[in-house]
């Protein structure tokens, strides 16, 4: 595994030992960056079930401002201090243990607004919907936030719920990546009635 592109090219990233972290391949992570940059202008980024943080340093060396990663074993915890570190952006990471709803009411409280999100769980895991739900509640989408899901290619989530509209699907074996954009604008016109 490495970073891709970027800042960061060619840097290696080592992975969780064991078999409960299945990393992002190095093939999915380009067609994934392909459909949603490939290159950011800034921005905050949230990685939830970083696994090894992969996803997060790569959005971090394409230009994204800031990362926050989150995962619940203390593997991956140890692995994406070292990832971050080799990949040179120790400054721009916050890595916290924490289970992922957990997360997402204490960064709401912090008042951050992230222009991506990557959801990337064990593929046990459909329910990433309602883990969207909770971010828009919370308020913490910046308008036209982009948000990746990776899961189980034999799993669909809708095309369109709540403020989320489908962008992207594509399959690649057996895991499937799903790209949603936030969009804002109901809001607004909801505000109006």
């Amino acid at each position: 595994m490495r970073v891709i592109a970027g800042t960061a090219k060619g840097r290696s990233l080592k992975a969780v030992p064991g078999k409960n972290t299945r990393p992002t391949t190095d093939k999915v992570k380009e067609a994934i960056f392909s459909m949603i940059g490939p290159y950011f202008e800034g921005g905050l980024v949230l990685d939830l079930f970083a696994g090894t943080g992969g996803l997060g340093i790569e959005a971090l060396s394409r230009g994204m401002d800031k990362a926050v990663f989150i995962d619940l074993e203390g593997a991956s915890i140890e692995v994406i201090k070292q990832n971050v570190q080799a990949a040179g952006m120790a400054g721009a990471a916050e890595i916290y243990r924490t289970e992922a709803v957990r997360a997402v009411k204490a960064l709401a409280k912090r008042d951050l607004k992230f222009a991506l999100v990557f959801l990337d769980p064990p593929y046990r895991m459909t329910d990433m919907d309602e883990l969207m739900a909770e971010l828009l509640e919370r308020g913490l989408l910046e308008e036209d936030a982009t948000i990746v899901v990776e899961h189980d290619a034999y799993h669909r989530y809708p095309q369109a719920f709540a403020q989320y509209r489908q962008i992207k699907r594509s399959e690649y074996g057996d895991t499937a990546v799903t790209v949603y954009r936030f969009v804002a604008e109901q809001e607004e016109e909801a505000s109006e009635d």
